[in-house]
């Protein structure tokens, strides 16, 4: 299996779960923004879209906060263009950020609610700062995802303290094994 790592805003920093995840799952890399500091949808959806086109093996994409938006934005293009590449086995989407109440990212609201087209989990924390749990519960629904609840890990980012976070690596092997 491969992994593409989808970070959010301001990407993923050395002492995120994301970076440690990208060296230490076999088969793992990085989608590469233009700019991670000024986020443009259309600008970031593309670049998700061409790596996913670029790979040819079956992938999970595994997302954090504002990469959650723009993989759910980039499954659903695919979907529209009738185009869904089928070595797409998944997405693991943790800590999605409220696009609609973020300012800085309100080029991407709204949030779509709809179902995704391949099997997801929301992994969600109940004292996230950019979204609350209520959000991600409906999100979760919207999609189709499983709900992963992982008690109060805040944004489950750098600032978590969760190193290489073992919990959620149990939960992307949980989430791969029912694909």
């Amino acid at each position: 299996m491969h992994y593409l790592i989808v970070p959010g805003y301001s990407n993923s920093g050395p002492e995120h779960w994301q970076t440690y995840w990208e060296h230490s799952l076999p088969n793992a890399t990085r989608v590469q923004q233009r700019n991670w500091e000024h986020p443009t949808k259309a600008e970031w959806v593309d670049a998700l879209d061409k790596t996913v086109a670029s790979l040819k093996s079956d992938t999970i994409l595994v997302a954090h906060s504002l990469g959650v938006a723009t993989t759910v934005f980039c499954l659903l293009k695919n979907v529209a263009e009738g185009r869904l590449p089928a070595h797409v086995k998944g997405a693991f989407l943790v800590a999605p950020a409220d696009i609609d109440a973020i300012d800085i990212v309100d080029d991407f609201a709204p949030m779509p609610l709809q179902k995704l087209p391949v099997p997801t989990c929301v992994v969600a924390s109940r004292n996230d700062e950019y979204v609350t749990f209520e959000r991600a519960n409906l999100f979760a629904k919207s999609w189709g995802s499983k709900l992963f609840d992982v008690g109060c890990c805040g944004h489950i980012n750098a600032l978590s303290n969760l190193g290489a976070w073992d919990e959620g690596r149990k939960l992307l092997a949980e989430f791969e094994k029912n694909l």
